[in-house]
Formats: structure tokens, C-alpha cells, sequence
């Protein structure tokens, strides 16, 4: 495994610990707003992001590299509507998605085709995860400002659930 592709590796496993940190913020302002379903929701991405990066963490140690955990940074605390929450989680599984592709563009170019095959799974992953958040996002601005719409879209996202702690 080459120097630039080793840490390009750790870098997203890192930027997935971040990702984890930041849906554990946005799940708690919706829990602050009494939107527990959106909270139970991001408490979910919060998980599969945490697997994302030990996925990572993972094969580095498989291949020989002992991966260097960075300090994460702090994120933010709150946001000026639902709207802006959710479109905060599109807008970084977005950026997530392009530092994913220029991966796997990398892991090409290095004939790195155990890390090319690991990286097909985190594109198809991010596929699912730009659906979701723009499905909801969508449904957002649907429900413009009704409450009730809201409300029921907050008792579907419940049933998305977090997982229970153990």
C-alpha cells in the first residue's frame, strides 16, 4: 500500500469517526426541539458511521498499517430550523460521497485492488445514504411548516430506530 493511499485510509476513517460525532449533534438539537424520531434517526447514522470507520480501521490493520486516530473536531450545536438540520446531513453525506470517489479513483490509479474492492462497498453505501437524506429532505420542505405533517413524519423516522444500548 503506497504512503498517499495509506493515508488518504486513515483520513476517511477519521472523516467517518467526525461523521459519527456530527449526526450524535444534530440528533441532539432534534431531541432538544422534542423531535425524538429525527433524534432516534440521526442516533442511528451516528452508528453506521462508527462501523464505517472501524470498517476502515479494519483493513488497515489487516494490511500492516496502524492507523492513527486523530482528535475530533467539535461540531456544531444547533441549526436554525429542521430544514437546515436535514439538509446539513445531505449536504455532508455529499461531501462525504466526493472524498469516497476520490478514493477509489486513487485506489485505481495504485492498482490497490484490495482497498478498490473495500471502497466499492462505501461508494454503493453512499449511494443509499445521499437517498435517504434527500428523500427526507424532500419530505421536509413538503411539509413546509405544517406541525402535523411533521409530527408524522417524526413518528416514521422513530421506526427507524437507534440501536438499544447494551
Amino acid at each position: 500500500m503506497t504512503d498517499e493511499m495509506k493515508n488518504g485510509l486513515i483520513d476517511q476513517m477519521n472523516a467517518e469517526f467526525y461523521s459519527s460525532y456530527l449526526y450524535l449533534a444534530i440528533g441532539n438539537w432534534f431531541r432538544d426541539q422534542d423531535l425524538d424520531g429525527f433524534g432516534s434517526w440521526m442516533e442511528a447514522q451516528a452508528a453506521e458511521e462508527y462501523e464505517h470507520a472501524m470498517k476502515l480501521y479494519h483493513h488497515l490493520h489487516e494490511r500492516g498499517v496502524t492507523p492513527r486516530l486523530a482528535a475530533i473536531p467539535e461540531p456544531p450545536s444547533s441549526w436554525d430550523s429542521v430544514l437546515a438540520a436535514v439538509e446539513a446531513v445531505l449536504e455532508h453525506e455529499r461531501y462525504i460521497t466526493g472524498r469516497i470517489h476520490e478514493l477509489a479513483d486513487l485506489a485505481l490509479s495504485n492498482h490497490d485492488h484490495a482497498s478498490r474492492l473495500l471502497l466499492d462497498w462505501y461508494v454503493n453505501e453512499q449511494v443509499e445514504e445521499e437517498a435517504t437524506a434527500s428523500d427526507i429532505v424532500r419530505k421536509v420542505r413538503m411539509l413546509a411548516d405544517t406541525s402535523h405533517g411533521l409530527f408524522m413524519l417524526d413518528r416514521e423516522l422513530a421506526g427507524r430506530g437507534a440501536p438499544a444500548a447494551e
